[in-house]
């Protein structure tokens, strides 16, 4: 029988317990005596989130099919088992053999945002592994961090041994491999990160050396060893079709986040959005195979028994089989009570019939993102959505039987002014006039808008790395002008407005665009007890503010200044396709108001060709 690294005292008393047991259904059990190699794969929140990340999922099917590997899960613990844990000095455990994470060959950490880096500090620190990668020895686990936030990974580069920068399919294998040799020859730790890091994709930030000049600027940024490559390379899957994908992900016990089956679809997104971290990072589109997701649909149904399937990619109205792909889907489980999620729908291509189905086996609420409530802002931003469109789309949808719609917008963007923030409630009130067109007897009872608004983050590998972020004082003035133009309305009673933090925001902005100086001031702030930065509840800024002073760091220097164009960014080592030219001229045509068409229209040079797969290869000669 599995044992179990907490007594069932310790379990009795801390909320929802099915968070630490495991053993869910489509858990691997391995024995770890017929291993090589044990990795423990670490989402940095509490389960339920963790549980709906499709990237972990991946990553623990495809490791798992390795008769020499053995991958785990752990997540952090709450709040309630973190202080037992502390308190008794247990070390933390993952969840399918409850062994100590301390012991495994490799602590794999997903960071998908800026806000969970304190619990990074919190994992290693329960599992009794030295937080600061220097301090580790021989018998300590690799810690390796993979995720968009890698794309930036100079402000955890004290923590981390390894940073897989790219989608995780292509170089573990090889890094296994080189493990498993290293570690049949005796030799020491760094001479592993000496051979990982000539390994494609694998970042080793210990072996890289950084200088900065007077003014706080990088002055260089090179290899400390032989042979180490200057420009990491992000790795990419050129064909998705037949890629590894799980045929039975993993079912918590208990409600996760995103409780449902998710079917990828594509990657990558053809728009260019400018302010979009993932349209960049993510290039070239690459999608799968109609059938092929046929299939998997049918498996991962069949093995989970969940009763809702949801089309995964950051723009599925982009997707070329959309429509037969749901039509499937529909008359295949329609008998079976499955419900379809189609998120990431643009407005403009919001296929009527595919509505109309997808609304016969569930009503729900529409969620579209203008992202800006002026044309002219939207032009700035790339968004290639016109007002004609978006009120001729909600249109369709409240004719359709809708009458929910979630609307959302950025705040803070660069060159906005007060009418594009006033917009925004113009906008919502145009669309609650299309709802109210349509005859009375013809409506879905009242018409209920939602605005949201979140403060813009200029991020790595974007067009606007360039722009200056603003004060938290600006942000919070952006939304009550914005409540204020809600309120004036004809149809306000109809309209709910909600903003984001603007403290979360600014510190985002820091580590977003930070250096590895700020790593000291991530341990100072974990030291003073902030965790889970991510929940309001527990979100503290005066402890940044104090652990920034007590580490000397300004963060107005990472976020109140426009950067030169000949600056080194702390992200610059690596290649994530994009082209830095091609950034500065999208940059320019924001400031111009000057739209780049989409990748399927005209190829815009962005630099993602190279990679052989994707709809950029279909219009590199157009360039």
């Amino acid at each position: 029988m599995r044992k179990l690294a907490l007594s069932d005292e310790i379990l009795l008393t801390v909320e929802k317990p099915a968070r630490y047991i495991g053993n869910e259904v489509n858990a691997v059990t391995k024995n770890p005596l017929d291993v090589d190699i044990r990795f423990c794969m670490c989402f940095p929140d509490v389960y339920e989130i963790g549980m709906s990340h499709l990237g972990i999922q991946i990553l623990y099917d495809m490791f798992n099919r390795r008769d020499d590997v053995y991958c785990e899960r752990v997540y952090s613990p709450w709040m309630d088992l973190h202080r037992i844990l502390k308190e008794k000095e247990i070390p933390l455990f993952a969840l399918e053999s409850q062994d100590e994470v301390r012991k495994f060959d490799f602590l794999g950490i997903t960071i998908q945002y800026e806000m969970c880096y304190t619990n990074i500090l919190q994992i290693l620190d329960l599992s009794q592994i030295p937080i600061l990668a220097k301090e580790r020895e021989l018998n300590h686990p690799f810690v390796i961090g993979g995720g968009p936030c890698v794309y930036n990974p100079e402000p955890l580069a004290d923590f981390f041994d390894l940073f897989y920068i790219g989608e995780g399919e292509t170089s573990y294998d090889a890094l296994f491999d080189l493990y498993k040799d290293w570690k049949a020859s005796g030799k020491s730790r760094r001479e592993f990160l000496c051979g990982a890091a000539k390994i494609p994709g694998i970042y080793v930030p210990s072996l890289y050396r950084v200088t900065y000049r007077g003014d706080g600027v990088i002055a260089d940024f090179t290899p400390d060893e032989a042979g180490i490559p200057k420009k990491v390379e992000k790795q990419v899957v050129t064909h998705m079709t037949g890629a590894p994908y799980p045929q039975k992900p993993l079912v918590p016990f208990i409600q996760a986040t995103q409780d449902r089956v998710v079917l990828e679809i594509q990657r990558g997104c053809i728009r260019g959005c400018r302010f979009c971290q993932a349209g960049m990072i993510y290039r070239p589109t690459r999608e799968k195979d109609i059938e092929e997701l046929k299939r998997q649909a049918y498996a991962i149904l069949k093995n989970t028994g969940q009763d809702e399937i949801s089309l995964s990619s950051l723009s599925s109205s982009d997707y070329s089989h959309l429509k037969e792909l749901v039509t499937y889907l529909i008359e295949e489980f329609k008998g079976q009570g499955v419900n379809i999620s189609l998120p990431s729908l643009r407005i403009d291509a919001f296929s009527l019939d595919v509505m109309g189905k997808v609304q016969d086996i569930k009503k729900s609420s529409l969620t579209f993102a203008p992202e800006a409530g002026s044309q002219r802002l939207r032009d700035v931003i790339n968004k290639g959505l016109t007002e004609e469109v978006i009120l001729e789309g909600a249109g369709a949808a409240f004719a359709g039987g809708w009458n929910k719609v979630k609307l959302y917008f950025m705040l803070g963007l660069p060159t906005e002014t007060q009418e594009d923030q006033e917009a925004i409630a113009k906008l919502a009130n145009q669309i609650a006039v299309c709802y109210y067109e349509i005859p009375k007897e013809q409506r879905s009872g009242k018409c209920q808008i939602t605005i949201s608004t979140s403060f813009f983050v200029p991020k790595p590998f974007t067009p606007f790395q360039w722009a200056v972020m603003y004060p938290k004082e600006h942000y919070l003035n952006c939304a009550k002008t914005v409540n204020e133009a809600v309120r004036a309305q004809l149809n306000k009673k109809s309209i709910r407005y909600n903003w984001h933090e603007a403290d979360v925001t600014v510190l985002e902005g820091v580590f977003a665009r930070g250096d590895r100086r700020l790593g000291k001031a991530i341990l100072r702030a974990y030291e003073k007890g902030s965790i889970f930065n991510a929940w309001s509840d527990f979100f503290d800024n005066e402890v940044w503010m104090e652990a920034f002073a007590e580490t000397g760091i300004d963060p107005d220097f990472y976020t109140l200044r426009e950067r030169t164009w000949d600056e080194i960014f702390p992200w610059d080592f690596i290649d994530a396709g994009v082209t830095k030219e091609f950034l500065r001229r999208e940059y320019e045509n924001a400031l111009a108001g000057t739209v780049t068409e989409n990748c399927r229209a005209r190829c815009s040079g962005c630099g993602a060709a190279k990679y052989q797969g994707g709809v950029c290869v279909e219009n590199k000669d157009s360039v």
